[in-house]
């Protein structure tokens, strides 16, 4: 493991590796709940989406560990399994084998893209001081996450409120923020694992409360993916509805995997001189394979969890962070109703904590140039106020172009940022 992983290279160990893995595994190990309940919307058993996601998440996160050698864990993507089964589906009245087949399409043409580098340049085209907006937005973002699944704060009913603060004297708000505490008094006494015990202990001391629940029983077989294994459908591949199903995944899902590598990348530290993410074509094509092969087993896009932002807190730095994630994956298939326990005000008070890690570039920005200061502010707010990590680097890129120009400082803007921006533009006016 040493010399394949370079574990003293990248100051880590097994046993730290392993627990940052865990980690990870348990701030994104809803969806495997929350998954199969959005597609089955658009008329997908539960029980295959379920067992199709645990495989896809195994799959397609081991390449990214034994392939990218990177701490970054993979699964279906929240936001993307939305638009494939309330949009695609339910708005644009497609099958589910029509989604699937876009998918599938999609992964196809990333693996393409990164074959030939486009997507490699298209991270590189990123400003640097985007980069680092996009590590802070992300932060704000899962912290967003963290409390919103903890009904910490809440989206208020005709109140005129974007957001408002749910209530936090009881119930999974209240657990959450004993959770917040324990785990905050973990990290400033430097305890190893702050985050992995933090979140146990927020388990146990929810059970007297009601809020989580040991399970009747431990294990239980995974259901069959035969319902929705393979199931695609061609005779609509060439229509006007499938470029636009085909562009907006592409669109979605490159640039919130590229955002993601990109912020946790630059919070790990793991960004070399030029400012780039090391080994970031591997982990493209992991990301495409993992979306070529979701499809083929039936779940909608797979990408780069944000929430692997966790596991680097813990300490992961290499491919065996990756590995533990996808051997959790796998037990999950087998011991489902265990993790029933990891409920959003459990894994709140992780998110939050790993929001706090995340601002930390923010103090490597340059504040007194706006032309730089400005386009990572928007980069960064927008995250969570649009709920996207796209929409983010999109503000954050047309901005820094549009403020370069008109300050004379056209010189600053490579033609890649200048192409990447073009692109964004014509998303939105199209």
């Amino acid at each position: 493991m040493e010399n394949f992983f370079k574990l003293k290279e990248n100051n880590t160990n097994i046993k730290q590796e392993i627990i940052a893995g865990i980690t990870t595994f348990m701030t994104m190990a809803y969806i495997l709940i929350v998954n199969p309940s959005i597609l089955s919307v658009a008329g997908m058993d539960q029980g295959a989406v379920f067992t199709a996601t645990a495989i896809s998440a195994v799959v397609a996160t081991l390449v990214m560990g034994l392939y990218a050698k990177l701490p970054f864990a993979q699964a279906p993507g929240m936001g993307l399994n939305a638009f494939f089964a309330f949009t695609v589906v339910k708005g644009m009245g497609y099958s589910y084998e029509f989604a699937l087949t876009a998918v599938f399409l999609e992964g196809l043409i990333f693996i393409f893209l990164t074959l030939f580098n486009v997507r490699e340049a298209v991270v590189d085209s990123i400003p640097m001081s985007i980069k680092r907006g996009i590590s802070v937005g992300i932060g704000l973002l899962i912290a967003l996450i963290g409390l919103e699944g903890a009904g910490i704060v809440v989206h208020p009913e005709g109140g005129g409120l974007l957001i408002g603060l749910g209530n936090i004297t009881k119930g999974p708000g209240l657990l959450a923020i004993i959770g917040i505490i324990i785990t905050g008094v973990l990290i400033s006494r430097k305890v190893k694992g702050a985050l992995f015990i933090g979140m146990l202990l927020t388990s146990l001391i929810g059970i007297p409360m009601g809020v989580t629940t040991l399970p009747s029983n431990i294990m239980s077989m995974p259901p069959s993916i035969g319902s929705v294994f393979f199931k695609f459908q061609w005779n609509n591949i060439f229509t006007l509805d499938m470029a636009i199903v085909l562009f907006t995944l592409l669109f979605m899902d490159m640039f919130d995997t590229i955002g993601t590598l990109v912020g946790v990348a630059t919070k790990a530290k793991m960004l070399d001189k030029d400012g780039k993410v090391p080994n970031i074509k591997k982990a493209l094509f992991a990301d495409a394979i993992g979306t070529t092969v979701g499809a083929c087993l039936g779940t909608s896009t797979v990408s780069t969890f944000v929430e692997s932002a966790a596991g680097v807190a813990e300490g992961g730095r290499t491919g065996l962070t990756a590995v533990s994630t996808a051997v959790m994956f796998f037990l999950a298939l087998f011991f489902s109703p265990i993790f029933a326990v990891i409920t959003p005000a459990v894994t709140a008070s992780a998110l939050v904590l790993v929001g706090l890690f995340m601002i930390e570039p923010i103090k490597e920005i340059e504040l007194d140039d706006y032309t730089e200061a400005l386009p990572a502010f928007l980069t960064i707010i927008m995250m969570p106020f649009s709920y996207s990590i796209s929409d983010g680097i999109v503000f954050g890129v047309v901005s820094y172009i549009l403020l370069k120009l008109f300050t004379g400082k056209y010189k600053d803007i490579s033609i890649a940022t200048l192409v990447v921006g073009i692109i964004f533009v014509l998303k939105f006016l199209i």
